[in-house]
């Protein structure tokens, strides 16, 4: 190629911190194209709690990204160009995604995605809907259907019930057949009872160890402490699924680094994994993978009505510092999304 290499706008973090650390804005150069890659034009991003996290730093030791990177970890868009092993996609097609962990970077004009990650983008969905799914659809699918095995008749508690996951996973878990219940602020009940729970708790009132007995399974995205009680509402045999952690040593065999990092996760775990097995229930760390395949899946599941994601806010794509300000407050309903064409 001659000549300067063609660059394209994106947000950018040049050092992780978390006071006061924001993105920049700037051009970069466009994304390489390989064999099995699809170039895709960004239309809408959404914004997650992991991007914060990133940003921030939290999770540079297992996850390889050098300062300067652009963030973002969902997109949709159409395809511009397809490498020459691409098989399932074509210029002009309209897809979604959650990039695999070492490709992230949607807060950008373009992003080159593998085709293994990509799937049609539902028809009855906006580019903005749509950038809503991938990262929150993924969790819920991996959580309450390759982990739990939900089935009909079960019971799932799914915690923050009117945030990104929950709203997902409460309307993915009613369509398994199981019974819900939730917890959220009393502002948000009719939400989620809307979406599908049937058992609702308002958390500031009260506690929910109290309330729930013998559930099959429980989704977990909050802190430490609400993990641990958590553990009282389960049956013996029941899945305690964590999306906030602590890692396990699962997940350091997952990212490839048993040997560095499984010691570590041991130890960051072990108190959470004792009282599991005190309970006779099992614990599991989710940190969820890009998955074209089941994201097809989900695809069908929206565009047959089962499943609507629920979107907060879109911000315009220069305000992408303020849509993760706005998601690092906690307060979103459903999902924030950048419009970014």
């Amino acid at each position: 190629m001659t000549g300067r290499q063609a660059e394209m706008r994106a947000f950018i973090v040049d050092r992780y911190g978390k006071s006061g650390n924001v993105l920049r804005a700037g051009d970069v150069p466009e994304p390489e194209v390989r064999e099995h890659d699809v170039l895709v034009q960004v239309h809408a991003a959404g914004v997650n709690a992991l991007d914060v996290k990133i940003r921030d730093g939290e999770f540079k030791l297992v996850l390889p990204y050098r300062p300067p990177f652009v963030l973002g970890n969902d997109v949709a868009g159409v395809v511009v160009r397809a490498g020459a092993g691409v098989r399932r996609f074509k210029p002009g097609d309209e897809v979604y995604a959650r990039p695999d962990k070492d490709r992230i970077g949607t807060f950008a004009e373009l992003i080159s995605v593998n085709e293994d990650d990509l799937a049609p983008k539902p028809k009855r969905l906006t580019m903005e809907e749509a950038a809503a799914v991938p990262l929150v659809g993924l969790t819920a699918w991996q959580a309450l259907v390759e982990i739990a095995d939900l089935r009909k008749g079960q019971k799932v508690f799914i915690h923050a019930g009117a945030g990104g996951v929950g709203t997902f996973a409460i309307q993915l878990a009613k369509h398994l057949g199981a019974t819900v219940a939730t917890t959220t602020s009393a502002a948000n009940v009719d939400l989620v009872k809307r979406l599908g729970a049937d058992v609702v708790i308002d958390y500031r009132k009260d506690d929910f160890e109290t309330v729930l007995r013998d559930y099959d399974v429980v989704l977990n995205s909050l802190d430490d402490e609400t993990l641990r009680k958590s553990l009282r509402v389960l049956k013996p045999g029941g899945k305690l699924i964590s999306i906030s952690g602590p890692p396990d040593p699962a997940f350091a065999r997952e990212i490839g680094k048993p040997w560095t990092l499984g010691p570590v996760m041991r130890v960051l775990s072990r108190r959470i994994r004792k009282a599991a097995q005190r309970r006779q229930v099992s614990y599991s760390f989710l940190f969820m993978r890009a998955n074209g395949k089941q994201l097809s899946e989900i695809t069908s599941l929206i565009d047959s009505a089962v499943i609507t994601p629920v979107i907060d806010r879109i911000f315009p794509f220069e305000s992408t510092n303020e849509a993760l300000a706005y998601v690092q407050k906690g307060r979103a309903k459903g999902k924030v999304v950048v419009k970014i064409k």
